[in-house]
């Protein structure tokens, strides 16, 4: 695979610009993304939901990935990384805008049309952004730069739910809470509609400046990628290659995405619902986020000091796989109890906090083994490893389900089978070239 970019020919400056356009591209990915941590439990109350009901937050979001990322490699295929970056913020522009109407009627189903929305417009920049991060340097420094890219993308995270909260939640909203349930009908509905408004605003700000975003990265020195052009070594690997499904490195790549990115979302998604089956309202349970992505953060900054000079990136992804199942065990089966903010908090929700730390390398140790010696296949198969995003959609719901059923804690059982064969493909599955072996 060839690139119209030679990054050992061009200046520092030609290096460090592009690379950090896209940092701050993945800080505003995690923004919008992680303050669905926020979005789930305020929904809950706001428009009266249950669990299942609940996490339908994550599932309209993230479901677009699923939906839309084909057509979105598509479309980059036939207008170029750039403007196809600027494309994608004007549609989260677009849904971020929705939630005006949402909030005006305090419409769930509309807020959800604007999730999706806002989701479609991520799944294309993410099918451009991942490609660019790992082409635009070194093969065997990509998780070092998917890791600088992580911190931004969870640091953005740490804030978001803090900001949202700090927007949308006031101290006196824990008498309103536990009020909710006693007050008559017409009352509550007033009370919710005055707590669904409080979303207008800071929607309404985070469109235009999705807007200015994408104008700005548009006639930015971020370079145009050339993934159709290969290599002699790689054209002759692929002959007689006519699709994606003949890479199977690729296929089960994005099944290990699609766990992951899962893995990851129940880790930061249901924390505070966790916390609340403790007795933690949502006013003391808010930062519990941050402290999965703080965790997250740990990890991305040992990757980028580890690899590769101390540790190659096939290893360290198989260490944090096998870590990632030894702490799902330990929130199901470790027994104990700890005081936070006055209140009785079980040893389980710091072990789901502590998930953020080998989660931090297994995305940035899975996309460059997916990805390797794709040539024109490049965007094909990016689309198809973004697909593998929608994880992030189905695995919350199947939690939520659980949730409802067993409990909070039991419902973490669906971690185990999604570490087994994590680890499986970063032992072997990563190897496996063709069908037939």
């Amino acid at each position: 695979m060839v690139s119209t970019v030679k990054p050992e020919h061009t200046k520092r400056r030609d290096k460090f610009l592009p690379i950090a356009i896209l940092a701050v591209m993945f800080f505003i990915f995690g923004f919008v993304s992680w303050v669905n941590s926020i979005l789930i439990p305020y929904f809950k109350i706001a428009c009266e939901l249950s669990n299942f009901q609940s996490y339908l937050v994550a599932f309209a979001f993230y479901i677009a990935y699923f939906v839309m990322s084909i057509p979105g490699g598509l479309l980059l295929k036939h207008i170029g990384f750039k403007r196809g970056i600027m494309y994608g913020f004007f549609l989260m522009a677009a849904g971020a805008l929705l939630f005006v109407p949402a909030a005006l009627m305090r419409a769930y189903g509309i807020f959800l049309v604007g999730l999706f929305t806002m989701g479609t417009g991520l799944a294309i920049l993410q099918t451009a952004a991942n490609p660019l991060v790992t082409i635009i340097g070194p093969i065997d420094r990509a998780a070092q730069r998917m890791s600088i890219m992580g911190v931004c993308n969870k640091f953005a995270g740490i804030i978001s739910p803090l900001v949202f909260a700090a927007l949308i939640l006031k101290a006196s909203d824990k008498e309103l809470f536990a009020a909710i349930p006693s007050m008559t009908d017409d009352i509550r509905a007033a009370a919710l509609d005055e707590l669904a408004l409080r979303v207008v605003w800071p929607y309404t700000c985070l469109s235009v400046l999705l807007v200015a975003v994408g104008i700005f990265i548009r006639y930015s020195v971020i370079p145009e990628i050339n993934t159709e052009e290969e290599s002699e070594e790689i054209a002759i690997a692929h002959a007689g290659k006519t699709g994606i499904f003949q890479f199977p490195y690729v296929i089960l790549g994005a099944v290990a995405i699609f766990l992951h990115v899962g893995t990851q979302v129940i880790a930061i998604d249901t924390i505070i619902g966790h916390a609340n089956s403790m007795g933690m309202d949502l006013i003391s349970a808010k930062t519990f986020p941050s402290f999965t992505l703080t965790a997250t953060i740990i990890g991305y900054a040992a990757g980028i000091i580890c690899i590769p000079k101390f540790i190659s990136q096939t290893n360290a992804l198989r260490a944090c796989t096998m870590l990632g199942l030894v702490l799902s065990l330990c929130i199901i089966f470790v027994p104990g109890h700890v005081w936070f903010k006055g209140h009785e908090t079980g040893l389980s929700i710091w072990f789901v906090a502590l998930l953020g730390l080998p989660n931090a390398l297994i995305y940035a140790g899975i996309w460059p083994l997916a990805i390797r010696d794709l040539g024109r296949f490049t965007k094909t198969g990016s689309s198809l490893l973004i697909m593998g995003l929608s994880g992030n959609a189905i695995l919350p719901l199947v939690y939520g389900h659980l949730a409802d059923a067993a409990g909070t804690r039991q419902a973490y059982w669906v971690l185990i089978p999604c570490f087994l064969y994590l680890i499986f493909y970063a032992i072997h599955g990563h190897k496996i070239t063709s069908w037939t072996n």
